[in-house]
């Protein structure tokens, strides 16, 4: 297991600067966006696609600066009801998959998508609750064209040899663990989860139980080290699922959280134990959205309590239960 970073944060500085710096406070690896909402600051998607030349100047500046990618990352909503927005990222996320193989990273991050609550709807529709019953069939309706669009695209992601690690993200029909096992299992294990807790937490979701859940079932394919606090002076009295904009801190039911803000440093370990018992060595790549601190503080911070807790060594034998 190692310490990465999406680098949309340092969109600003060109890749080399951006690589730099995180090589300076002790990050492995990277996770760079390419479309969607994570945007293309660091890889233009399509400039690199089939571009040996390109492709290998980047290797060359990772070696550089003894980085790895952890995944190339494009969340967005291919199953929007409106069809151009639905096929552009359609588009980026098939792209996405092809350069991933191309620059041998072995996995894409994305989110499920949303589908509208019916055929003749405009707007992605978030069903909550299974009541009134209208609810419940437009439900059944989503799943249906979902699985239809994810198998497809996992056999896409299997003829490439890439994992695709969907985020578990509220307003997305995948926002928690067992509906993450219902599109694996209804499409293959290339689709699995890139697990980011800071939307588990404040669905009062058990996130080292969610870790142990999904990771019997080797569907950890990659995981995002981001918190959450909740405020109870405002869940008390309006609960979470809250709509006060982000940048209205003092009002809003929960904040996305720098680690160790949300959560203290032993419940990080925790996470990381837990990742390690189920067999996940990959990158914990810090997703910085704390509106309270600056982007670099904010990641300087996060790597400081991860150093902490993250094992540099292999397990040795069980010497004393012999």
């Amino acid at each position: 297991m190692y310490i990465g970073v999406l680098t949309v944060p340092l969109g600003g500085e060109s890749l080399s600067d951006a690589l730099s710096y995180l090589d300076d406070i002790g990050v492995d690896g990277v996770e760079i966006g390419v479309g969607g909402y994570p945007g293309e600051d660091h890889i233009d998607r399509q400039a690199y696609l089939g571009d040996e030349e390109k492709q290998a100047d980047l290797h060359d500046l990772l070696d550089e600066h003894d980085m790895q990618v952890s995944a190339l990352a494009t969340h967005n909503n291919p199953l929007h009801p409106d069809d151009e927005t639905a096929e552009e990222a359609d588009a980026e996320l098939r792209e996405a998959i092809e350069l991933a193989a191309e620059l041998d990273v072995n996995t894409v991050t994305c989110f499920s998508g949303l589908p509208a609550g019916g055929p003749d709807d405009e707007v992605p529709n978030w069903i909550t609750a299974p009541w009134p019953t209208e609810h419940a069939d437009a439900h059944d309706y989503q799943w249906e064209v979902a699985v239809d669009y994810w198998s497809d695209l996992a056999e896409h992601a299997d003829d490439h040899g890439v994992d695709v690690a969907i985020e578990m993200h509220p307003n997305m029909l995948v926002y928690e663990p067992s509906g993450m096992m219902r599109l694996r299992e209804a499409t293959n294990e290339r689709i699995g989860a890139n697990f980011d807790p800071s939307h588990l937490y404040w669905q009062n979701i058990d996130v080292v139980h969610a870790i142990r859940f999904l990771g019997e079932h080797d569907a950890i394919h990659h995981f995002h080290a981001k918190d959450t606090k909740e405020y109870s002076w405002n869940s008390r009295l309006k609960g979470v699922l809250d709509t006060t904009d982000y940048a209205d801190e003092s009002n809003r039911s929960w904040l996305f959280r720098s680690i160790g803000y949300g959560h203290g440093e032993e419940h990080w370990k925790d996470v990381v134990s837990t990742l390690r018992m189920v067999g996940y060595e990959g990158a914990l790549s810090i997703e910085h959205e704390d509106s309270l601190t600056s982007s670099t503080e904010g990641l300087e911070k996060a790597v400081d309590v991860l150093q902490r807790a993250v094992f540099d060594t292999e397990p040795g034998e069980a010497y004393w239960a012999e």
